[in-house]
Parts: structure tokens; sequence; C-alpha cells
């Protein structure tokens, strides 16, 4: 690894860890209250959503629309563990993050090995109506409490936990779209036959991706689970899917950090615009539109955020001016 390279890991490090210690204080002293926390862990939850859905739409290609379906699995995996009181306190928790995870990586392997042989219009329509049977056999079951959801389920609040699981699997996903096993995702995403002529196991590849994808949108379902401790099946329908699916395309479908900076304007907008009331969802709406009319390849498009060649352009201009 370079020095400069370093160099940037360290100092995106360091600003991470101060903009968590700037939002703690900030809490600790009661100027950001119990409303705009709230807002705050469901940043880190829908940040955790649309990277992962991105390493299936952007990273893949492949389009996903039934991403509210791992999420659902998740919640309520780690929900009825909760409800069972077995491990309480924060083991508890933790244990049910990992179990959430476990879960939904089981269903995103089963349904990523036969679904992920077709691509484009006919594996969207798939994944929808994935999500859809997901939801259903959720009302109907007696176990997951049918159509009234389950309730009573221990929750936490502090945003420090969920701040630091955002930002591990967010790095997580990071290392992953970066590494030779990511590049391989790409390759195929680019050019499959060119990539399987290639050597690379088109279906081994399609299939982790698909599953590592399902395994974060399952941790972030146990986290709504903990922070809400209320869930209903109809939470988790096809508009949930596709909230998460907008903030990718949004963002730009490939880049990690567009997908960050998209979710993080998305969640807070609808907050934004609450006090003027039935215009609300129209202003939403029309933002929206008007970024995909001027802005159609997303706020990125497929490039990431970089502060090593943010820093190399404040040098680059430095030295313009210094031979001025």
């Amino acid at each position: 690894m370079s020095t400069n390279k370093k160099k940037t890991y360290l100092i995106t490090t360091a600003l991470v860890i101060l903009f968590f210690v700037i939002i703690q204080g900030l809490i600790g002293g009661g100027i950001i209250n119990r409303y705009w926390q709230n807002i705050l862990i469901l940043i880190c939850i829908n940040i955790i959503m649309s990277t992962s859905l991105n390493l299936t739409v952007g990273v893949l290609g492949q389009i996903n629309l039934g991403h509210a379906g791992f999420m659902a699995i998740g919640a309520y995996a780690a929900a009825l563990f909760l409800k069972s009181g077995l491990v309480g306190g924060f083991l508890g928790y933790f244990l049910s993050l990992i179990i959430a995870g476990v879960v939904a990586t089981v269903f995103g392997i089963l349904i990523g090995l036969p679904v992920l042989r077709l691509t484009g219009d006919y594996l969207a329509i798939v994944t929808l109506a994935f999500g859809e049977i997901i939801r259903v056999l959720i009302e109907n079951l007696s176990f997951t409490g049918g159509a009234q959801g389950l309730a009573g389920i221990p929750t936490t609040h502090d945003f420090g936990k969920y701040f630091l699981v955002a930002a591990f699997l967010v790095t997580m996903i990071f290392t992953y779209a970066s590494c030779r096993h990511g590049r391989a995702v790409l390759s195929i995403r680019d050019n499959e036959l060119a990539a399987e002529s290639c050597g690379i196991n088109i279906t081994k590849y399609k299939t982790f991706a698909f599953a590592l994808s399902a395994l974060f949108a399952g941790v972030a379902g146990a986290l709504y689970a903990q922070s809400f401790g209320v869930l209903a099946a109809n939470i988790f329908n096809y508009n949930k899917s596709f909230d998460y699916l907008v903030m990718v395309v949004l963002g730009g479908m490939g880049s990690m950090t567009g997908a960050i900076f998209s979710t993080i304007g998305l969640t807070i907008l609808p907050e934004v615009l609450k006090p003027m009331a039935e215009w609300r969802m129209v202003i939403y709406a029309v933002i929206l539109i008007a970024v995909m009319i001027y802005r159609p390849q997303g706020l990125l498009g497929r490039k990431e955020f970089s502060l090593r060649k943010l820093l190399r352009l404040e040098k680059y201009k430095k030295g313009d001016v210094e031979g001025e």
C-alpha cells in the first residue's frame, strides 16, 4: 500500500471518528432531540440497505426489486430471537444481528441460484414476486404474528451502536467492491461472455454477490426491529424496495459514496418538507424528476468520491498559483 493511500485512509478514519464524536456531543448536550436521533438511526439503516442493494444493481448489474424481502427476513428473525429472551442485553442484540444476517444469507443463496440465470426485466419481475411472497407468508404465519405483526420487541436507541454497525458494514462493502472478487463481479457486469471466457465462474460470483447483499439487508432489518420495537409485514412491501432502488439510481448505480449521499438526502428531505403538508410529496417527486432529467447518470455516476483526488486537486491548484 502506498504512502498516499495510507494517509487517505487515516484522514478518512479521523474524519469519521470526528463526525461521530460531534454527533454524540450534540445528542449528549440535548441539541439533537429524540425525534432527530431516530432520523439519524434511520439514515444508518437506509445507508446499509442502499449500499448493499448497490452490490446487486450497480456492481453486478442486475435489477433487484425484492430487496425489502431480505430486510423483512432479517427483521423478523432478530425480533423472534429477542422476544424469546434466551439471551439479553448487549450480547442478545449482537447475536440477533448475526442470526438475521445468516438467515437472510441462506434465503439469498436459495433464491439467487435459480433466479440469477435470468437477466434484465425477467430478473426484476422474479425478485419483485419473491419480495411479495415473503410479505404474504409473514402475514399468514402464526409465529410471526400474522397480519397484526409483532410488538414488544426489546429496543435500543443508542445511536453509537447503529453508527458503528453501519460504518463497519459499509467498509466491508467498499472492501468487497474494490478487491479481486469485486473486480470479477464488475467484469461480469460489463461483459458476461468475456468474463466467462477468462475463466471466471459466473454462477459462483453472481450468487456470492447476491447472498452478500442479502446478508447486509438482513442485518439492516435486525437494526430496524431493534429501533422501532414493532413490525408489520406491510412495512416491507414492494414500495420499500422501490425506495431503496431510487436511492441507488439517484446516487449513481455502481457508486457507493453516491448511494450514501443520496440516501442521506432522501431520508432527510421528507422530514424537512413535513410542514408543507399535502404539498410535501409533490415537491419531493418534482425534485427527483428534476435530478433525473438534468443528471440521468445519478449524482456521481459510477465514480466514487475520493478524498485523495480532492487533496491532489488542491495541490495542483496551488502549483498553478505558484507558477503564475
